[in-house]
């Protein structure tokens, strides 16, 4: 199979071949990637994909509501588990943002429809022929990131808010030659 060339190992095989830049519109999967990137900030995501079922399982399945009520107890046990990635601050950022995610379902009634206002309700399905081409950011990334703060987001820099809209199929960046584009 032609494939983008990012992918290296099994894991990434996977998660590009059935995940990767597939519109998402489930908001239980779409914390889950707010929480994947922001653990993968500064780290590979390969790095990330090893832990996945190791933070699963050490996030309480990527729950929302139970996130924002961890206490430092829950937040310290985290800090001595071996499995996941063990940043207090970024940790911490995940109760902060669990409370936002969830304040954001409250008002729009899902943080589906919140998340794909930024592109206006469709994906973006880029052109690109080499991996070189792809940005880091977009200005629709810029203006989420400012957004996603303004709403007591951490760990939403653009970078991480573009990295997380490919992972959710908000855009497709799978090369022009790419089987699963």
């Amino acid at each position: 199979m032609k494939r983008c060339e990012w992918p290296k190992g099994e894991l990434d095989i996977e998660y590009h071949d059935n995940e990767w830049g597939k519109p998402l519109h489930d908001d239980d999967k779409f914390f889950e990637f707010l929480v994947l990137d922001t653990m993968q900030a500064g780290l590979s995501w390969s790095t990330i994909l090893k832990k996945r079922e190791s933070m699963r399982l050490a996030f309480d399945n990527f729950d929302a509501k139970k996130i924002s009520k961890y206490k430092e107890d829950k937040i310290e046990a985290l800090m001595q588990n071996p499995e996941i990635i063990r940043n207090r601050l970024k940790i911490n950022a995940l109760v902060t943002n669990a409370k936002a995610f969830l304040a954001i379902k409250k008002e729009f009634g899902t943080f589906d429809k919140f998340i794909w206002s930024f592109v206006d309700g469709k994906p973006i399905i880029n052109h690109f022929d080499d991996i070189s081409q792809v940005p880091a950011t977009s200005p629709i990334s810029d203006t989420m990131s400012k957004e996603l703060k303004k709403r007591n987001f951490k760990f939403v820099g653009s970078t991480i808010c573009y990295a997380f809209m490919q992972a959710t199929g908000m855009v497709n960046d799978h090369m022009t030659w790419c089987e699963r584009r």
